[in-house]
């Protein structure tokens, strides 16, 4: 099978999945043959420039979209390559491990009874916190909220604020702070 070939296949399916659209459907909306798309996803077609300019005006791309290298952009971080700090009786990982502009993301582990004070943010700060197993309690500026799995409170993060494990095994969290702009 030819290298060009298996770049279209890979393509055309990777943009039909995308797009969420069945084999069927887009072989209808691009007004050839069923039989023929399957031909084109397997790389055992050998496509007329009909067919490819039917195909990529179907999916709104370019032919040289669909002939093209295909093209991974991602990174994978490993866990143990991701910045940890351990404030108080917490492991608090950062999951951007990337700078997102004015965005924080981190996902904390308490064991039962552990506790960690949260850092104010600048004025205007919103924290979205979440629990995703045990219980947590957060108090901010005086007042308790105590989360199980699948709660969110939504805080403002220049106010202080601490978390613990109100429960009696392991706890999970997950803090998103959108910090203010200047």
């Amino acid at each position: 099978m030819a290298e060009h070939a298996l770049h279209l296949a890979r393509n055309l399916r990777e943009l039909r999945e995308t797009r969420g659209l069945s084999q069927t459907a887009l072989a209808r909306k691009a007004g050839i043959p069923r039989a023929t798309w399957t031909q084109l996803e397997s790389g055992e077609a050998n496509p007329t420039l009909a067919v490819l300019t039917a195909a990529a005006t179907a999916l709104g791309v370019r032919i040289e979209e669909l002939l093209s290298v295909p093209v991974v952009e991602a990174t994978l971080y490993r866990r143990d390559s991701l910045p940890v700090r351990n404030p108080g009786q917490a492991r608090v990982r950062r999951l951007l491990p990337e700078p997102l502009r004015e965005t924080e993301i981190e996902r904390f582990e308490l064991p039962a009874g552990g506790r960690f004070a949260g850092v104010p943010h600048p004025r205007g700060t919103r924290e979205y916190l979440t629990c995703e197993a045990g219980v947590v309690a957060l108090t901010v500026a005086g007042a308790r909220f105590t989360l199980e799995p699948g709660d969110v409170v939504v805080f403002r993060g220049d106010q202080r604020h601490g978390y613990e494990n109100a429960g009696s095994g392991p706890a999970v969290g997950y803090s998103v702070v959108l910090l203010a702009t200047p």
